[in-house]
């Protein structure tokens, strides 16, 4: 029999009141030729059990003891048998001819990865709202890594793209070290080995928000320390495969941005890409963040407005 034409691999840790919808939206996909791996990541929940529900419905389940999203979809790469691996996390939903037009895409492009649009949503996914970012269209790898790297906020939440096999075999899988923003390194690395990168307008990818426990919205010290080593491994990425003044110039404000995002905590983390922003010949972005911290940013300097922003977001409701 010839192996399935296409694989979605599921990490699951702890995801029993999405992962139902998130199974019949990989099963509902148009494409006929495909498989589910769903990899559940030590849940302490009845997430497993959820999932061996769907068995008999062809959904290949397999279990590890608890080492991170990232070892779970290398475990689940390792099981594929598909020309093309789509990675979809255990709370998001996929359009249902998702799969068919990505696969359809990269037929005669070996060398290209086909990615769809995104939108979020916390319970329902039809109020999801499907805004343009920047990237969405075709374009050589290269330029779509600075298009998408220019508002310092790019989203390569796994879900969007369709890698080939033998490019993913290349680039190689994902870093287990990494759990916060550990995709921004992976697909910086993956994309860098593509010619190309096919936008799918249909190929619509539901990104669930407003989950206080995900993996995105976890703030610890161990969080930050893989978002800056992401960041920071990313930058290397895309200088190797051009040094120039854009590029750098790229860098150090995705790298500044970090520092905006958890200032004035971890002040060893902020040193640490402080010097590399510096080396990188420095940075231009603003803070962000609203028309009051604006103003007083303006007048006190957007560390001491940070600072204020901070403390009061701690004390007591």
């Amino acid at each position: 029999m010839n192996p399935p034409l296409a694989s979605i691999v599921v990490p699951c840790r702890n995801a029993e009141q999405w992962l139902g919808r998130t199974l019949e939206s990989a099963l509902a996909q148009t494409l006929p030729d495909r498989e589910i791996l769903l990899v559940d990541d030590g849940s302490t929940d009845r997430s497993l059990e959820v999932a061996r529900g769907f068995a008999s419905r062809g959904v290949q389940v397999v279990s590890q003891p608890n080492r991170g999203a990232s070892a779970a979809r290398n475990h689940g790469l390792r099981l594929a048998r598909g020309r093309f691996i789509k990675f979809l996390d255990a709370d998001d939903l996929l359009a249902p001819e998702a799969l068919a037009l990505q696969v359809a895409a990269l037929e005669g492009r070996p060398e290209a990865i086909a990615f769809g649009p995104w939108a979020r949503f916390q319970e329902d996914a039809t109020n999801a709202i499907f805004t343009p970012h920047p990237g969405w269209q075709d374009s050589p790898a290269l330029d779509w890594i600075k298009a998408t790297w220019a508002d310092t906020e790019p989203m390569y939440q796994c879900g969007l793209f369709l890698l080939p096999r033998p490019l993913l075999d290349r680039a190689g899988g994902w870093d287990e070290s990494l759990s916060l923003i550990d995709d921004f390194e992976f697909f910086t690395r993956v994309a860098l080995q593509a010619k190309e990168l096919i936008f799918t307008p249909g190929a619509r990818l539901y990104y669930r928000s407003g989950l206080t426990a995900s993996l995105s919205g976890r703030k610890s010290r161990r969080a930050w320390e893989s978002a800056c080593r992401s960041s920071l491994l990313a930058v290397e990425h895309l200088l190797a495969r051009e040094d120039s003044a854009t590029t750098r110039r790229l860098g150090a404000n995705i790298l500044q941005k970090l520092v905006y995002a958890f200032y004035p905590e971890h002040p060893d983390l902020r040193r640490d890409l402080a010097l590399r922003i510096s080396r990188l010949g420095g940075a231009d972005i603003p803070p962000g963040g609203g028309a009051s911290f604006q103003r007083l940013a303006r007048v006190v300097g957007w560390r001491f407005a940070a600072r204020l922003r901070y403390w009061l977001g701690r004390r007591p409701a």
